[in-house]
Formats: structure tokens, sequence, C-alpha cells
């Protein structure tokens, strides 16, 4: 058994898509109409990937307490690359051990983000 994918209801496929792709750099490997009111988007390389689903004739039920980890190289260069977007901190930046130092950010349907760099 392997681990595929994080599957995300969301608000608006345009904007979520175009956030895991221009903000975080994940390539969108697939998008699809997935019956009458829903479509859905793949992203990411390798074997796990983020599903994007977006049923215009409901509600999405982002949950609360989620969070998608991303690692980063360098969480200064980061933050200046993300302050230069114009993209909003949620929280952070955290430094609560020697090995690790991350900060928060939301998708545009509320995800937590965590963008960390390991030390």
């Amino acid at each position: 058994m392997r681990y595929g994918w994080t599957t995300i209801q969301v608000n608006n496929l345009d904007t979520s898509v175009a956030f895991y792709r221009d903000i975080l750099h994940l390539p969108l490997t697939r998008r699809f109409q997935a019956g009458p009111g829903t479509e859905i988007a793949f992203l990411g390389e390798g074997e796990t990937q983020i599903e994007l689903i977006q049923h215009t004739t409901e509600a999405p039920l982002v949950g609360k307490g989620i969070s998608l980890g991303f690692v980063v190289d360098s969480l200064d260069d980061t933050l200046a690359t993300f302050a230069k977007q114009g993209i909003e901190i949620e929280s952070g930046s955290f430094q609560h051990n020697p090995r690790i130092k991350f900060f928060y950010l939301l998708d545009p349907s509320g995800v937590r983000i965590q963008i960390s760099q390991t030390m």
C-alpha cells in the first residue's frame, strides 16, 4: 500500500489551482469534469499529489485542523518571495527546536499550509 493523495474540497477550483501551481509550484497533472457540477484537479510530482474538488451544487466541506506540509531549502528566502508576491502569512515563523523552523499560510479555501525548513 502507498499513500496516493490528499483531497481538498475547494470553493473555487481556478483560484485554488492557481495557488498550488503558481505559489507552491506544484505542477498541474490533470484536470477533468467528474460528473454534473463536479470538477477535479490533481497537482504534484511523484507518487503523492493533492486532489482539489469543486462541487458547484453544494457547499465545500473544508476541514479545520488540516494542514499540508511543504519543505523548502530556505525559509527566509521563501518568506521574502511570498512578501514580494503579497501573500499573507497566517502565523509564524516558529522555531520550537533547533531542527526545524516553519510558518503557516492559508490556501484560498482556508486550508492551512505549513512551509518548513529542516536544519
